[in-house]
C-alpha cells in the first residue's frame, strides 16, 4: 500500500484564496444586520469595530447600483445606532430619509425654508480656510495667490467676537468694489460673496435672525432643492461643515451620512477639505459614511494621472469598510481599480443578487444578505410610487 500525500489547508490558508469554510461574521453584539452566507450573523457598527482592533477607522463606502439595497443598509445601520446614543446627521440630496425622520418624530430640515445654517468653526483659522473653500468650489476655479491673502486679510478687518452673518460681514467688506471698473481681486470676491447673499445661494448660509440649532440625535438636511442645481457641491459643502459640528461634538460618537456623494468628490475643492477631516475621524468621534452608485463619477473626478482623481481614489481607499453591492461589469471594473479588488471579489460584485453585499473591514470579506426586520421595512420602501 501506497501513502498519498495531500496539502493540509488552514482557515488562514482558506480566507487568502477568498474561500472561507465558514464565515463567523464580526464577532461584535448587537441586533444583526443580516446574515453571513457562510456561517453566522452579521453585526456591525464602526465604532465597535474599531474597538475590537477589526478596522483601523471607522469611515464606511456604500456603493452599488440603484436598487440593490444601498439605502437599505444606511437606513438599518442608523436604526441600529440610533438607540445606543448615537448622533446621526444624514445629507439627503434626493429627500429620501423623511420615513427614517418620521419614525424618530424629526423633521428632515430644508435649507432656505426652515432658516439658514452656519457652517464655518468657532476657530478662526478653520474658519478661513472654510471661507477659501466656498469661495474656490462656488467660482469654479481654485484661489490665485492674490485671492488668498485678501481673504486673509478680510478676516483681520472683522471684529474680535467673529459675527454671527459672518458671510455678510465678509461680502459687507468688500461690497463697494462692485462699482468699480475692470477687474480686482476685492471686486472678483464681492461678486463670489454677492451669490450667498443675494444671489443663487442666497438663503442657505445667511439670513435673518439666528442660525438654525441643530439638536436632537437625528438630524436630516434635505438638499433636493438643490438636487439638480450647479449649486449641490457647494450646498452638501456647507451642509458637511455644518453637520460635522453635530455628529462629532465632544464625548459622542457619531455618523455623517453623504448620500449621492460624487457631488463632492467630483469637486478638487470640496475633496481637497473633506481629506483633512477624513485624517480627524477617529479623534472626533466620526464616521463618514459615503453613499455611492456610479463609480465611474469618481473615476471621472479630474484626468487620469491627476492629483484630484489621486485624491478622490484615495479618500476611498482610507475607509475601512466597504459595502459592496451589485455593480454592471463596467462599473465593477473601475471598482475593482479603484479599491484593489482581487479577481474572485470582482466576479462576486457583478453576480450579487439584490440585498446581498460583498463586504470588507480590515482583512476580512464576508458576503452578507441583509434580513430587514418588519420595522426596518417601513422605513426603506422606496417603491411606493412604482406600485402606485
Amino acid at each position: 500500500m501506497t501513502r498519498a500525500w495531500t496539502h493540509w489547508a488552514t482557515t488562514t490558508d482558506l480566507r487568502s484564496l477568498r474561500l472561507p469554510s465558514h464565515d463567523a461574521g464580526t464577532g461584535l453584539e448587537g441586533e444583526p444586520l443580516g446574515h453571513a452566507l457562510r456561517g453566522a450573523p452579521f453585526v456591525f457598527d464602526p465604532f465597535d469595530a474599531y474597538d475590537a482592533g477589526i478596522v483601523s477607522n471607522p469611515n464606511v463606502i456604500v456603493a452599488g447600483s440603484i436598487g440593490v439595497g444601498k439605502s437599505t443598509m444606511v437606513k438599518m445601520l442608523l436604526e441600529r445606532a440610533l438607540p445606543r446614543g448615537r448622533k446621526v446627521v444624514v445629507i439627503d440630496p434626493k429627500g429620501e430619509y423623511g420615513a427614517l425622520a418620521s419614525s424618530h418624530g424629526v423633521r428632515p430640515v430644508v435649507l432656505g425654508r426652515d432658516g439658514w445654517c452656519d457652517p464655518f468653526s468657532r476657530d478662526e483659522r478653520d474658519a478661513c480656510d472654510f471661507v477659501r473653500v466656498l469661495v474656490a468650489t462656488a467660482q469654479g476655479a481654485a484661489l490665485s495667490a492674490e485671492q488668498h491673502y485678501a481673504i486673509s486679510e478680510l478676516f483681520t478687518q472683522l471684529s474680535s467676537a467673529r459675527p454671527v452673518r459672518l458671510l455678510r460681514a465678509l461680502y459687507g467688506l468688500v461690497e463697494p468694489s462692485i462699482s468699480e471698473q475692470g477687474r480686482s481681486v476685492q471686486r472678483g470676491l464681492a461678486l463670489t460673496l454677492y451669490r450667498f447673499i443675494h444671489g443663487d445661494l442666497a438663503g442657505l448660509f445667511d439670513g435673518e435672525g439666528e442660525p438654525m440649532g441643530f439638536t436632537g440625535d437625528l438630524v436630516v438636511l434635505d438638499l433636493s432643492a438643490q438636487w439638480s442645481s450647479s449649486s449641490l457641491s457647494v450646498a452638501a459643502l456647507s451642509a458637511v461643515g455644518a453637520a460635522q459640528q453635530v455628529a462629532g461634538e465632544e464625548g459622542t460618537l457619531g455618523y455623517l451620512v453623504l448620500d449621492e456623494a460624487w457631488a463632492l468628490l467630483g469637486d478638487d475643492h470640496a475633496l481637497r477639505w473633506l481629506q483633512g477631516s477624513w485624517k480627524l475621524a477617529r479623534s472626533r468621534g466620526l464616521s463618514h459614511v459615503l453613499v455611492l452608485h456610479r463609480w465611474s463619477d469618481v473615476g471621472a473626478a479630474g484626468d487620469d494621472g491627476s492629483a484630484q482623481r489621486a485624491r478622490a481614489l484615495g479618500l476611498l481607499r482610507e475607509c475601512e469598510t466597504s459595502w459592496l453591492f451589485r455593480q454592471p461589469p463596467d462599473e465593477a471594473l473601475v471598482i475593482a481599480s479603484a479599491l484593489d479588488l482581487h479577481a474572485r471579489e470582482q466576479q462576486y460584485l457583478v453576480a450579487l443578487p439584490k440585498g446581498v453585499a460583498l463586504v470588507r473591514y480590515g482583512v476580512h470579506r464576508s458576503i452578507v444578505r441583509l434580513t430587514p426586520d418588519p420595522h426596518d421595512l417601513e422605513l426603506i420602501d422606496t417603491d411606493a410610487a412604482m406600485r402606485a
